[in-house]
C-alpha cells in the first residue's frame, strides 16, 4: 500500500491509498509459442509471424523491467499487453497438455503479501494480474494530481475511476478464472477484487466532494455526495472484515477506510445538519449532529496506527459540528422546545453518486487487434462459417420476400388493369412490350400490303408444289407399269426386286408430303380469311406509331359518379405511392447485401471468452431492424393494394370512343 499527502480544499481529510503492482518471474513467451506454430501450422507461418512473436516477447519484457518513464506510459503499456494476450488466449492453448503450449508457467507475487505466489501454466493467471497492476497503476496516477485546484481533483478523480473499472473488470472477467482448479494469491480472489473497486470509487468520489465543497454548492448537495463517499468506504470495510480478507491486510489499511468511513457519515450529518437548521428543523439537527459525534467516538477509539492527517481531520470536524449542536440545543430550549427524536428512528441520509467505474470493455476491446491475425484456429473458422449460414438464411428469406412482393404487385395491377387504363384514359396508353415488337415486326415487313403479297407468294408455292407432287406420283405409276410389263415379258429371267418393294418409301413419304401439304393449305385459308374479314382493323398496321391509331377511352357525357375525378386522382396517387414502396424495397434489398459483405466477426470470434450462441445473437441482431423495415413495405403495400382495389371498384370506366 501507498499513501499519498496533499492539502483538501474541504480542509477536511487528505490522505488516499494507492496500490503497489504485482511483482512477477521473467518469462519466455517466444520460444514456446514459437515452436507451437512451427508445428501445429509450418515453419514458414512462423517465420511471417516472427514481428508479432518479437513484439509480444518485448511487451512482457516492459512488464518485468518497470522501467516506463511515466505513469501514463506505464499503464498503457498494461493495456496493450493484455489486448495481446487477448490474441494469445484465442490462438495458443496454454495448459499442462501434450499437445499444447507446455512449456510456459507463469508466476506472480501477492501485492499485499510479496512473499506468497501463484504458479500456474493458464494464460489466466497472467490477464489477472495484468488487470490488477493496471488498476494499481491508475489508482497511483490519481495520487500524482495536484487536489488543491479543481482541474487536478477532476483528473484524480477520473483516474480512482479507471482504477475502479479495472479491478471490477478483473472480478467479473479474470478472478473465477485464476481461481479454478489452481494455487493462487488472495490479491486476484472476487473478494479482494470487488473491495478494491469500491475503494477506488469512494476516493473518485471523495475528489467530487472536495469539488463540491470549493465552488460552495449548497449544504444539501453536499451532503447527499458525502453520504455517498462514506457508503463506498463502509462497503470497502465490510470486505476487509470479514474472511477471506480480514486476515490478508494490514491493520492500517482497515484503520484508514473505518475511519474515512466515519468521517463520511459524519461530515453528511453536517452538511445536512446545516440544511435543517434553514429550514427551522432544529429536532432532527439535534439527532443527526449526535449520530455524526457518536460515530466519531467510536472511530478514534479504533485509531491506533491512523495517519496524523485523518485524525486532525476528526479533530476538526468534531469541533464544527460541536459548535452547531450547541447552537441548535440552545435554541431549541429558549424557542422551539421540540422533542428530539432518537437516533434509531431517523431515516437514512439522502446519498447522490457522482462517479462510475470506468468501462474497461471498451479500453481493453482486442477485437480489431492484428497480432498472430493468419492464425485461425479450427473451432474459430467453424463458428465463421455457421454464422455466415445464419446470415446467408436472412438473406436469402428477406430477399425472397422482397421479389414475391414486386410479382404480386405486378400480378394484381394487371388484374385491375391498371395503370394501363390511366394511361388511356389520359391519351397515354401504350401498347404492351411484347406486342408493340410484334406489331414493329410486321410493319417493318411492309404492313397490311406486305402481308398481302406474302398470302399471293404462299398461293404460288402452294401451286408449285402440288405440281411436283402430281408429277412424282405419275412417275412412280409409270415405273410401277414398266416393271409389270417386263415381269410379264421376260418371266423368271426377270430377277429385279418388285416396283412395289422399291418404292414403298418413296409412296410413305409422298403420301406424307400430301397431308402436310393440305395441311398448311387449310391453315392458309384460315389465314386469308381472317385478314378479309379484319380488313379495317389491319389497316391500322400502318399507323406509325401504332398509338396514334388505337381507339381510346372518351369520359362519358354524363356520369353517375360526380367524383370520378377525385377518384382517378386517388388511383394515380395510390400508383405513384406503390412506385415509391418498390423503390424502397430495392433499396432495403441492396442494404441487406451491403451489410452482409461489412459483416466480418471473425476478430470477436478469436477474442470471445463467453458462448458462441451469445455471440450469434448479439450479431445476428443487427439485421433485425432491416427485417422489421421490410415487414413494414409489405405490409405498406398490401394495404395500399387494397385500397385501390377498392378505388378501382368504385370507378366507371368509360368506354372507347
Amino acid at each position: 500500500m501507498a499513501a499519498s499527502q496533499s492539502s483538501s480544499a474541504a480542509g477536511n481529510t487528505n490522505i488516499m491509498l494507492a496500490i503497489f503492482e504485482k511483482k512477477t518471474n521473467t518469462v519466455d513467451l517466444y520460444r514456446p509459442l514459437r515452436n507451437y506454430i512451427a508445428f501445429h501450422y509450418s515453419e514458414r507461418e512462423a517465420q511471417n509471424l516472427e514481428d508479432d512473436l518479437q513484439t509480444l516477447k518485448q511487451l512482457r519484457s516492459d512488464i518485468e523491467r518497470n522501467s516506463d518513464p511515466s505513469l501514463p506510459a506505464r499503464r498503457d503499456l498494461f493495456q496493450t499487453y493484455f489486448k495481446a494476450l487477448c490474441q494469445v488466449e484465442t490462438r495458443f492453448p496454454i495448459s499442462p497438455e501434450p499437445d499444447h503450449v507446455n512449456a510456459l508457467t507463469f508466476i506472480w507475487f501477492d501485492a499485499f503479501k510479496p512473499k506468497l505466489k501463484a504458479s500456474q501454466q493458464n494464460i489466466h493467471l497472467e490477464k489477472g494480474s495484468v488487470l490488477f497492476n493496471l488498476g494499481a497503476v491508475y489508482s497511483q496516477i490519481g495520487l500524482t494530481f495536484d487536489r488543491n485546484t479543481v482541474d487536478g481533483r477532476r483528473q484524480a478523480s477520473h483516474a480512482f475511476m479507471g482504477a475502479a473499472g479495472s479491478f471490477g473488470y478483473l472480478r467479473d472477467n479474470a478472478s473465477m478464472k485464476v481461481s479454478v482448479g489452481s494455487s493462487t494469491t488472495l490479491d486476484l480472489s472476487v473478494e479482494c477484487a470487488g473491495m478494491l473497486e469500491k475503494l477506488m470509487l469512494a476516493q473518485a468520489q471523495e475528489c467530487v466532494f472536495e469539488n463540491t465543497i470549493a465552488k460552495g454548492s449548497t449544504p444539501g448537495v453536499c451532503a447527499k455526495i458525502s453520504r455517498q463517499v462514506g457508503l463506498y468506504y463502509e462497503e470497502a470495510l465490510a470486505a476487509l472484515n470479514v474472511a477471506p480478507l480480514s486476515q490478508h491486510f494490514d491493520k492500517s489499511w482497515i484503520v484508514h477506510v473505518q475511519l474515512k468511513a466515519a468521517i463520511f457519515f459524519a461530515e453528511a450529518c453536517y452538511r445536512y445538519g446545516l440544511e435543517l437548521h434553514e429550514k427551522e428543523e432544529i429536532a432532527e439537527e439535534i439527532a443527526r449532529l449526535k449520530s455524526a459525534i457518536s460515530v466519531l467516538t467510536e472511530a478514534k477509539k479504533n485509531s491506533k496506527g491512523a495517519a496524523a492527517q485523518l485524525l486532525d481531520a476528526i479533530n476538526k470536524l468534531e469541533v464544527n459540528i460541536n459548535r452547531n449542536l450547541e447552537r441548535a440545543v440552545k435554541e431549541n430550549d429558549r424557542v422551539y422546545l421540540m422533542r428530539v427524536p432518537p437516533t434509531s428512528s431517523l431515516s437514512p441520509l439522502p446519498a447522490f453518486a457522482m462517479v462510475k467505474p470506468m468501462v474497461m470493455s471498451e479500453v481493453l476491446d482486442a477485437s480489431k487487434e492484428k497480432m498472430f491475425a493468419s492464425l485461425v484456429p479450427d473451432n474459430s473458422a467453424k463458428a465463421l462459417s455457421r454464422y455466415t449460414e445464419m446470415v446467408d438464411d436472412i438473406i436469402r428469406t428477406q430477399a425472397e420476400k422482397l421479389q414475391q412482393a414486386s410479382e404480386l404487385t405486378r400480378v394484381r395491377l394487371k388484374e385491375m388493369e391498371l395503370p394501363d387504363s390511366i394511361l388511356a384514359l389520359e391519351g397515354n396508353f401504350t401498347l404492351p412490350t411484347s406486342l408493340k415488337e410484334d406489331v414493329e415486326a410486321v410493319q417493318i415487313s411492309g404492313g397490311p400490303a406486305g402481308l398481302e403479297s406474302e398470302l399471293q407468294q404462299l398461293k404460288d408455292l402452294r401451286r408449285v408444289n402440288q405440281e411436283l407432287l402430281v408429277q412424282t406420283e405419275e412417275l412412280l405409276q409409270k415405273e410401277s407399269r414398266e416393271d409389270a410389263q417386263f415381269r410379264s415379258q421376260f418371266g423368271t429371267k426377270w430377277t429385279r426386286p418388285q416396283s412395289s418393294t422399291l418404292t414403298k418409301n418413296l409412296l410413305d413419304r409422298l403420301n406424307r408430303f400430301a397431308g402436310n401439304l393440305k395441311q398448311a393449305a387449310d391453315s392458309d385459308a384460315r389465314i386469308e380469311r381472317s385478314v378479309r374479314e379484319h380488313s379495317a382493323l389491319m389497316a391500322i398496321l400502318d399507323a406509325r406509331p401504332i398509338e396514334s391509331a388505337l381507339p381510346s377511352l372518351a369520359r362519358p357525357i354524363m356520369s353517375f359518379d360526380q367524383n370520378e375525378d377525385a377518384i382517378v386522382g386517388s388511383l394515380k396517387q395510390s400508383l405513384r405511392q406503390l412506385e415509391t414502396l418498390g423503390a424502397q424495397r430495392a433499396g432495403l434489398e441492396d442494404m441487406l447485401r451491403e451489410m452482409k459483405r461489412k459483416d466480418d466477426i471473425l476478430p470477436k470470434l478469436m477474442t470471445s471468452t463467453g458462448s458462441y450462441e451469445d455471440l450469434f445473437k448479439k450479431e445476428i441482431a443487427k439485421y433485425d431492424h432491416i427485417s422489421e423495415e421490410i415487414a413494414q413495405n409489405i405490409e405498406a403495400q398490401e394495404q395500399l393494394l387494397l385500397q385501390i382495389q377498392v378505388t378501382s371498384l368504385d370507378y366507371h370506366w368509360p368506354m372507347p370512343k
